[in-house]
Parts: structure tokens; C-alpha cells; sequence
């Protein structure tokens, strides 16, 4: 997406007139105008000049921003300029119209002194209220010059609407003060305080949208702020300090305690404690030796860091943060659609309804002035601003509030379709579960203790680098355990480990590799396999030792983020490639509605499909076989800590790698939903109700009338108003309990499941030796489905056969070279 900034607009209607201009150039496949921050993103093939052009002949200023975000200094994007310059012009313009106050009304209404000349000279009042109003008209000079070209672009906006009501009193006024210089009235009634006070009370809204339009950015400056502006480097072997752009990837930098971490890397030498809260939320330092990565961004607190560039400009973790979030906020909302509609219309609507209103009272035969001001109440009361506002005020401020809590929404049709999800599916490994086997039960045999049990298969297991005998290397790690040499180390690959200790045999693998264990023991390690854990089974000098268990264990919080998303109303799926035995044991533990096991990469993409049939899905993984089923789905929710291309095909990303994030992600884009209805709905109704008011529609039946001034407060309070109730979303609390709902969609499991499992081909087992865990099965996976003519292969090592699918006939032969060309025999 190319970037540029948009200079000269002023309402709605202004961002839906450059919008289609821009998207009627050659080459241009989207266009999104944010009036918010007026800039302008474009997709596709069109040359900048055409599209700057496009802009420009449609009455407005464009320039290509050609640094991201992330690259400007910090106070550079998005800076508040608007807010200083309308300060000064209120100031002045205050100034003047209080004098013009009170030579209007506190002389005529409340009998205020006037120097002698201008007691009962109603021509010198009125010419001394024209030189004041035009003073006011002058130094508000920019809604003219905006309204007029607008109109002469044939793009009419809300500054033409308020240079028509304010231009219209004058012009009134001061025709009337030459019927009286001329002696055809002895006296008057002028608009020329209705002329200043439209303009006074519009610079008021102006001056409080701006304010508040500058608090709906401050999450994306909060990150802008973090981006150091230079870096110590070492360079010839002295210390340098040279900008932050100049940094290059394989620089040695210096991080000094109290300084902030230029750009990621890893650190060479040294020790200190981190503070990464800015980019991950956690308060608690982190400590950092020599291996481990730093990020951009964060704040050295102790030590002195010597670490390595990787990561630099754009590339940093801090700068796609702060990208994402400006992206999210240069794109628009499907509902923001409503509005632009409108928007387009609405300017040309307002001025014909303030025309055929100020007819109607003429032609009914009320007295010219009192037709004027009810054409220009209607001029000034209405407000395409509110509607042009209200949908990206609430997506940039939901989307900073994301971004602190470690969501990025990458569009802002994912926040909106977020909180839209009826169906969540859920990856396994690394989603729900950690990603990574872990011990989790020790069995000593009797005579045995615990501490022995693990101490002798520590012993053994160091020497493998399976992952089943790293969990026990690591479990015995952090017991503070000392590793025993020893001697004749032998794997039996699919099997097991052999080894003498002391002159003893000392053993460990699968059932069957292992003779010594009591049928007690068996049992209790069946009980292990149901729970969908891999038991391992240890002897030492031809005695049992016992039963160590290891399994891919839920994350802490995986349960409760489960409840809480059937809590919202949604029907959660565990989708796997793992075995149904694994898979369901670990699905009751989380406490899914539905486990749909052994499903390879592509098929996840065809299930996603097949369950939106029945409602808006949300696929959450991590790795690079959820990549499909995540573009696939309606929402594609990625676990920060997994692949770079689950990141990139996601629409959201979860920074902490934490399930219940998934939930505050659709808590968070409900909420902003939600504001944005009712934004949207108060900028209609607003309208709605104050157009007739202005033009007197209601004055026949009830006597309301509305005078250009009090329309002119309204209209200046209505954006402010809207944008005032989107920043109330800052005040969104993921830890507010959960109004439990019923699910959105009724989605029978076996109905599913019946689909899914749907067998139109041929099957056939077979019976594998030498699988003793999920990495065995994987790798007899692959060699199978290797083979042509077989669709899918299920291997289970606790059954020790695979079912195969097959398209075609496939020979035995086939299928044991493959086996055993994957290290394992066919039994």
C-alpha cells in the first residue's frame, strides 16, 4: 500500500469526493481516505503523478509519504497542528465578536453605553457591526476559501456549508444597511453578529474535535515515542554515535543501563535486566545474557548490553507494531460504507433543503429575514462531519487500545469482523498446548523413589536428542540434578535406549523394549496413554525402575480462555494433525465442544470452509500448516510466538502467545462494533432531528423554532460529541466479567464430524514396529503419504499401525520400502 497525506479536507464529503476521484485513475484497485489522519492509502499499478493529480483537480493537496510511520521522528506523525493554529483564530476572532456583541445586542437589548454618535444612529452601528463582522469573516478567511473552491469543483463540503450560512447573513445585512444609508428604511435589523457568532461557535467544535481527534492518536505516539533517535555503535574499534538510520544489519551497539534498545538484536556479551513492557505488556525486567534477542523499543535498566544489529528501520518489531496500527487506521470498516454513501450526497441535499426552506416561509409570506435565517440554521445545524467521524475515530482508538495490550488488528475490517465470530477453531500445538513435551508424572516401582527413577533416566536420556529425552533432560535440569556417566551408549531408533551404569544394564523406551515391568505398572501407564500423555519405561540392572510420562501440556490459561469463549456465544473446535486418542484427551482437558483429529494442512483449509457454511469463523494457530485454514477463515488469529508466515497470513496477531488474548481480541472489537453503531446512529439522528428543526418544519404545529446561532453551537458540539464517546473505549477492561451468552450457531458435532470423515476412499491398516511417540508418527506420516495414490495416513504408536486412505490401488512392496526407509518395519 502506498501512503500519502491529504491536505484540505474538512468533512465527510470532502474524504468521499478525493476517495472517488482517486479510484477512478487507471490502475487503481482500492483506494481509503482517513479524515481522521488525513492521509490516503492506494493499492495497485497507478503512477504517483496521476494520482496526485486526481487529488489536486478534485480541489485538494496530496504528497506521497514515503517513510513509514515508524521511520518519521516522533513527533512528526501525526502531530497535533491543527489545534495551535485554531487557538490563535478563536482567540481573535472572540475578541472581535464580543465587541460586535456588544454593539448589537447590549446596546439595543440591554441598554449598554455607546459613545454619543452611535446612540440613535442606526447607520453607524450598522456599518461599525460590518467593519467587526467582516474583521471575524477575514480571520476565518480558511472556511471560505475551502467552501467556495469546493463548490467550484462541484464537490461542495461542511466549510461551504457554514461559508454559505455565515456569507449569507452578511450579504443580507449589509444589503440591508444601503436601504438605510439610501433612506428607504428609518430602521433595521441586522444579521451581522449571526454572520461572526456561526463562524466563532464552528472554530469552538473545530478547536474540540481537534483536541479530541489528538487523543485518539496517542497510542500510536505512545510507540512512535519508544523509537530511539540514535545508536552507540562500535565502528574501527571506538564508540560512535551515529542516527538511527544508519544503523545496519551486523553492527555491534552499545546499550548503556537507562538507555533504550535501538533496534533488535542479540546480545553478544554482558548482563543487565530489560524492561519490555512497552512492547509486551509484562512489568517484570527480563533478564538478558549473552544469546538472547532484544527489541527495539525497550528499556535497558541494569547492566552494560553488547549486542549485535539483525533488525533495523522498518524491520524491527517496534516498527511493524507501529505500522500495523497505522495501516488498521488508514483502512476502512464494511460499515463504515452506510456513511460514505450518505456523505457523498449529503452537502448537495443540505443546500437544496436550505434553499426550498427559505422559499417556502417567503412564499407562505413571512418577512425576508425570518425566511433567511431558517436557510441558514439549516446551512449551519447540519453536520457531515459527525458522519465521516464516526466509524474511524472508534477504529483508531480500538486499535491503540489493541496494540497496548499486545493485539494488532491489521485492518480495520478485522477489528470489525472480529467481534462478528460464531465458530472459533483452535490449532493444538503451541495454541492450546505449549508446543514443546514436558514431564508431567514420575511411577517408581516399588523399592524406587522418584528422585532415583529420573536421576537414572537423566543418565540415559542426555545422550539422545529426541524430543521425549530432552523433556526428561529438562525436568532433571532444573531439579539441580548431576548427570551420571555412562558407558556402551546404544538407540535402538523407534524403540528405545541401552546403556551400563556401574557395570549394570540400564534401559529405557516403549512397551515391549523394556521386560521388567509389573502388570500393575502397565496398567497404571495405560491410564497415562488415555490422558493422552507417552509413557516411557525404565530398568536398571534387569529390576524395574518405573514409568516416566511425557506429553505437549495445556498452557496455563488455555481452559479458561476455552470457557470464556463459549462464555461470549461461540462454538469452539480443536482442529489437529495429531491421533484422536491424543487429540481428545487433550480437547476434554481444555474443555472444547468438538476435536477433529489427524487432518493434514490442506484439509484444515477444507473444514474451515465447510464449518462456514454455518457461521463466522476465527481460526487461531501458530505454525506453517495453519497457514491456509487461516487465510481461509472469515478471521485469521496468529500466536505471536509462532511462524513469520502464520504472522502474514493472519489479520490478527497475538503478541504474547496467549489464548486468552484471543478472547479480549473479540471482547475489544465488539466493544468498538459497538461504538461505532452508536456513533453513527447519533450523526444520523443528529441530523435527522435538527434539519426540520432548523428549517421550521415544526413551527406551525408546535411553535419550535431554531435560530442560526443555536444551530450553528449544535453543530459544532456534534462531532466533538462523537468523537468524545469513541474515545471512551480507552476505558475497555479485559478482566470485566463475561455476560454468558447462548451460541450464535447450532453446529452438531457429529453432523460435522460426518462431513468431515466422509469416506468416499479406499482404506487399509497396517500393522508398524518401532513408533513410540507423535514425532515417530510424523515422520512414518510423511513417508506414506509420500507414496502416490495414498490421500492421507493416520499412524498411531500406542496401536503401532497407520490407517491409509487411498485414491488407487498401492502395493504392499510401496508401502514397506517406505516404512522402512523411514527407519521402522512393517509387523
Amino acid at each position: 500500500m502506498e501512503r500519502y497525506s491529504v491536505t484540505g479536507m474538512s468533512c465527510a464529503a470532502c474524504q468521499a469526493r478525493v476517495e472517488k476521484a482517486v479510484s477512478a485513475v487507471p490502475g487503481v484497485t482500492s483506494c481509503a481516505v482517513s479524515l481522521l489522519t488525513n492521509s490516503m492509502g492506494v493499492e495497485g499499478t497507478a503512477n504517483e503523478k496521476d494520482i496526485i493529480k486526481a487529488v489536486t483537480d478534485a480541489g485538494y493537496g496530496a504528497a506521497k509519504a514515503d517513510a513509514s510511520p515508524a521511520e518519521r521522528p516522533a513527533e512528526d506523525p501525526l502531530q497535533d497542528r491543527e489545534t495551535p493554529a485554531l487557538v490563535k483564530r478563536l482567540a481573535c476572532s472572540a475578541a472581535f465578536l464580543l465587541a460586535l456583541m456588544y454593539v448589537s445586542m447590549g446596546h439595543t437589548m440591554f441598554g449598554w453605553p455607546l459613545p454619543g454618535f452611535f446612540a440613535h444612529n442606526h447607520a453607524a452601528a450598522g456599518l461599525l457591526q460590518l467593519l467587526l463582522a467582516a474583521t471575524v469573516m477575514v480571520i476565518n478567511q480558511k472556511f471560505f476559501i475551502s467552501g467556495f473552491r469546493g463548490l467550484m469543483h462541484r464537490a461542495p463540503n461542511m466549510d461551504t456549508l457554514v461559508a454559505l450560512g455565515s456569507g449569507a447573513s452578511f450579504v443580507y445585512s449589509t444589503a440591508v444597511l444601503f436601504m438605510l444609508l439610501n433612506g428607504a428604511a428609518e430602521e433595521a435589523h441586522f444579521y451581522f453578529e449571526s454572520a461572526a457568532m456561526i463562524l466563532v461557535l464552528i472554530t469552538v467544535g473545530k478547536l474540540l474535535e481537534a483536541r479530541s481527534k489528538g487523543k485518539t492518536t496517542n497510542a500510536l505516539k505512545a510507540l512512535m515515542r519508544l523509537s530511539p533517535q540514535a545508536a552507540t555503535v562500535e565502528r574501527d574499534g571506538k564508540e560512535t554515535v551515529i542516527p538511527i538510520e544508519a544503523v545496519r544489519p551486523g553492527d555491534v551497539f552499545i546499550v548503556r543501563p537507562g538507555e533504550n534498545v535501538p533496534v533488535d538484536g542479540t546480545v553478544l556479551s554482558g548482563d543487565g535486566a530489560v524492561n519490555e513492557s512497552a512492547l509486551t505488556g509484562e512489568s517484570i525486567p527480563v533478564d538478558k545474557a549473552p544469546g538472547s534477542p532484544v527489541s527495539a523499543g525497550t528499556a535497558n535498566l541494569t547492566g552494560f548490553l553488547r549486542c549485535r544489529a539483525e533488525r533495523v528501520g522498518k524491520d524491527t518489531t517496534l516498527a511493524k507494531i507501529i505500522q500495523t496500527v497505522s495501516d488498521a487506521a488508514a483502512t476502512k470498516a464494511p460499515i463504515a460504507k452506510t456513511a460514505d454513501k450518505v456523505s457523498g450526497v449529503f452537502v448537495p441535499v443540505v443546500i437544496g433543503i436550505a434553499v426550498i426552506a427559505t422559499a417556502a416561509w417567503l412564499i407562505a409570506g413571512r418577512d425576508p429575514g425570518f425566511a433567511l435565517g431558517r436557510g441558514i440554521s439549516v446551512l449551519v445545524i447540519s453536520c457531515p462531519c459527525a458522519l465521516g467521524l464516526a466509524t474511524p475515530v472508534a477504529i483508531m482508538v480500538g486499535s491503540g487500545v489493541g496494540a497496548r495490550s499486545g493485539i494488532l488488528y491489521k485492518t480495520a475490517a478485522a477489528l470489525e469482523q472480529t467481534g462478528k465470530t460464531q465458530i472459533a477453531v483452535l490449532d493444538k500445538t503451541g495454541t492450546i498446548t505449549r508446543g514443546e513435551p514436558v514431564l508431567t508424572d514420575l511411577l517408581p516401582a516399588e523399592g524406587t523413589d522418584e528422585e532415583t527413577l529420573l536421576r537414572l533416566a537423566y543418565a540415559l536420556e542426555r545422550r539422545s536428542e529426541h524430543p521425549l529425552a530432552l523433556a526428561v533432560t529438562r525436568a532433571a535440569e532444573e531439579r539441580g540434578m548431576q548427570a551420571e556417566e555412562v558407558e556402551s551408549f546404544r538407540a535402538a531408533p523407534g524403540n528405545g535406549l541401552s546403556a551400563e551404569l556401574g557395570g549394570k544394564p540400564l534401559c529405557g523406551g516403549k512397551r515391549g523394549f523394556i521386560k521388567e515391568i509389573p502388570p500393575a505398572m502397565l496398567s497404571a501407564a495405560d491410564a497415562l496413554a488415555d490422558e493422552g500423555k507417552t509413557p516411557l519405561f525404565f530398568s536398571y540392572g534387569g529390576r524395574a525402575l518405573g514409568v516416566i510420562a511425557v506429553a505437549d501440556t495445556l498452557k496455563d490459561d488455555s481452559p479458561a480462555a476455552v470457557q470464556a469463549l463459549k462464555d461470549l456465544g461461540l462454538h469452539v473446535v480443536m482442529l489437529t494433525g495429531d491421533n484422536r486418542r491424543t487429540a481428545e484427551a487433550v480437547g476434554k482437558k481444555a474443555g472444547v465442544d468438538t476435536v477433529i483429529a489427524g487432518v493434514l494442512p490442506d484439509r484444515k483449509e477444507e473444514i474451515v470452509r465447510l464449518m462456514q457454511q454455518y457461521g463466522s469463523v476465527t481460526m487461531i494457530g501458530d505454525g506453517i500448516n495453519d497457514a491456509p485454514a487461516l487465510t481461509r477463515a472469515d478471521i485469521g488469529m496468529a500466536i505471536g510466538a509462532g511462524t513469520d508466515v502464520a504472522i502474514d497470513a493472519a489479520d490478527v496477531v497475538l503478541m504474547h502467545s496467549r489464548l486468552t488474548d484471543a478472547v479480549t481480541a473479540i471482547r475489544l472489537s465488539r466493544a468498538a462494533l459497538t461504538n461505532i453503531r452508536e456513533n453513527l446512529f447519533w450523526a444520523f439522528i443528529y441530523n435527522v432531528i435538527g434539519i426540520p428543526l432548523a428549517a421550521g418544519l415544526w413551527i406551525p404545529i408546535f411553535g419550535w423554532t431554531l435560530s442560526p446561532m443555536f444551530g450553528a453551537a449544535a453543530m459544532s458540539l456534534s462531532s466533538f460529541c462523537v468523537v468524545s464517546n469513541a474515545l471512551r473505549l480507552n476505558l475497555f477492561n479485559p478482566a470485566k466479567p463475561i455476560k454468558k451468552k447462548k451460541p450464535a450457531v447450532g453446529l452438531p458435532a457429529p453432523e460435522i464430524i460426518n462431513k468431515i470423515t466422509e469416506e468416499k476412499k479406499m482404506q487399509k491398516t497396517v500393522k508398524i514396529n518401532g513408533m513410540m511417540c507423535p514425532r515417530c508418527e510424523a515422520h512414518v506420516k510423511k513417508a506414506l503419504e509420500a507414496i502416490p495414490g495414498v490421500e492421507a495416513a493416520d499412524p498411531s504408536h500406542e496401536r503401532n499401525e497407520a490407517v491409509l486412505t487411498l485414491s488407487a490401488e498401492v502395493s504392499d512392496e510401496a508401502i514397506r520400502a517406505a516404512v522402512e526407509e523411514a527407519g521402522y518395519e512393517i509387523g
